[in-house]
């Protein structure tokens, strides 16, 4: 059996209509426009959900996470961060490498495998981690059943750091499949973090944050990124641009199946700006780091044009003890996932977004881009990962009611004008009206390259 989900406006390829869909198994079995009709003896003994008034998504795919598992699990762990994951309408993600041992072989890359079938309650991909130091390992992966290489061409966690020539020539040369880079020139943060704590000390406030990770560094980077990618014909996707001047890199008068470079904006960097810093400090210290208004906004035009692909969230929690320490001391990153869906909502309750624009980020572009079999699109003979939206629902954000393992988030406090109430994974209702299923019914997402 399964569900018939009845009479709501179905947001999907860039329309948005009346209709009802029917989840038998895992798979969506049959999508039929107009209200009422699934009416008839056919889906005798199917659950019913009446979503009348409501709106139905293709599950969110975030591209961009990190569940902290093995290693830092006192942080996160993948149980606790998939829960918060479906809860806010994310059906599936794709975790970095830099945990603890940092994911740079074969073996350590499907031991995270290993761990996300057991407690996953979204579907996962992991990214294999490339170093100065085993560039064999990171070209004996699979196309098929990885999402992708990811780079550090800036400061990272443990021995991630790439930035050595030769080999950096070799991963964008010879990589078996798409490579993802975090863009940030280290000689520019050395020289900006001596000078200012030189100038403060130890008492240095969060402000100084986009000053030391800087526009500069940013575009340094991500310039060279492409620069390699070009020269190689790489499949190069740009993770969390943060900076008007980096849209000069990225195109949108071509389709998004023909890009070979693409690019990733995060939430918090179309919603924050550096002003934000006296009130929030640490806990919207991300790297790269949060910067302008003037960058906010120019972020937020490139998502619209096309330029800017998907939407993502760099979910990184850290504990409270650690975003309290001293500026200097205190970790980058927090945590987003449970948001990332009706955030992007709340760019549509102010005139700027279509609802269809955010599908389009969050769910469909992730697929195209990724290559990812049947998810991210509502169609006939797909998985049914699958969102309900209530609109008249209000969610009001804050520490307590938030199911990160770490226990704070950087919106706490704003409202929402929307809220999740239910998520389909593989055609099991894992979330519906606040609460989570003891369901583990994900799976390893597999790519069609």
């Amino acid at each position: 059996m399964g569900y018939i989900i009845k009479n709501a406006t179905l947001v999907n390829e860039g329309e948005s209509f009346l209709a009802s869909v029917v989840v038998s198994g895992e798979l969506i079995e049959k999508i039929a426009r107009g209200a009422d009709a699934m009416d008839g003896n056919r889906w005798k003994g199917y659950t019913v959900i009446d979503a009348r008034g409501k709106y139905l998504l293709p599950g969110v795919i975030d591209d961009q996470v990190h569940f902290r598992e093995p290693g830092l699990t006192y942080k996160a762990d993948i149980r606790t961060e998939s829960r918060a994951a479906v809860a806010g309408g994310v059906t599936s993600f794709m975790d970095m490498p830099n945990t603890v041992p940092n994911t740079l072989t074969q073996q350590l890359l499907q031991q995270k495998y290993d761990i996300a079938a057991e407690k996953s309650y979204c579907n996962y991909s992991f990214y294999m981690g490339a170093s100065n130091d085993n560039i064999e390992e990171v070209l004996k992966t699979n196309p098929r059943e990885v999402c992708g290489i990811k780079v550090f061409m800036g400061s990272s966690t443990g021995n991630m750091l790439v930035d050595k020539e030769e080999i950096l020539e070799r991963i964008f040369r010879e990589a078996p499949c798409l490579v993802a880079t975090h863009c940030e020139d280290e000689i520019i943060i050395k020289a900006n973090m001596a000078m200012f704590k030189e100038r403060y000390g130890d008492d240095a406030p969060a402000m100084i944050h986009p000053l030391i990770r800087s526009a500069e560094a940013c575009y340094r980077s991500s310039s060279k990124a492409v620069e390699i990618a070009e020269k190689y014909n790489t499949r190069l996707h740009v993770l969390h641009v943060s900076t008007e001047k980096e849209m000069s890199l990225f195109r949108n008068d071509i389709p998004l199946k023909d890009k070979m470079i693409t690019s990733e904006v995060c939430l918090h960097h179309l919603w924050f700006n550096d002003k934000d810093y006296e009130s929030k400090g640490n806990f919207i210290k991300w790297n790269p780091a949060v910067k302008t208004e003037q960058d906010r906004s120019a972020l937020l035009a490139a998502v619209i044009d096309n330029r800017i692909d998907v939407v993502a969230t760099d979910h990184a929690p850290h504990t409270l003890e650690e975003k309290s320490k001293p500026y200097f001391y205190a970790p980058s990153g927090g945590p987003s996932v449970q948001h990332l869906l009706t955030g992007l909502m709340e760019f549509v309750n102010r005139g700027v977004m279509t609802l269809e624009k955010v599908v389009e980020k969050l769910s469909h572009n992730p697929a195209i881009l990724f290559g990812i079999d049947r998810r991210g699109f509502i169609r006939e003979g797909y998985y049914a990962d699958l969102v309900i939206i209530n609109p008249d629902k209000k969610q009001y954000v804050n520490n307590e009611n938030v199911l990160y393992k770490c226990g704070w988030t950087p919106y706490n406090g704003i409202v929402l004008s929307n809220s999740v109430d239910s998520t389909f994974v593989n055609g099991s209702l894992v979330y519906h009206d606040g609460n989570i299923e003891d369901i583990i019914n994900a799976k390893r997402l597999i790519f069609n390259r």
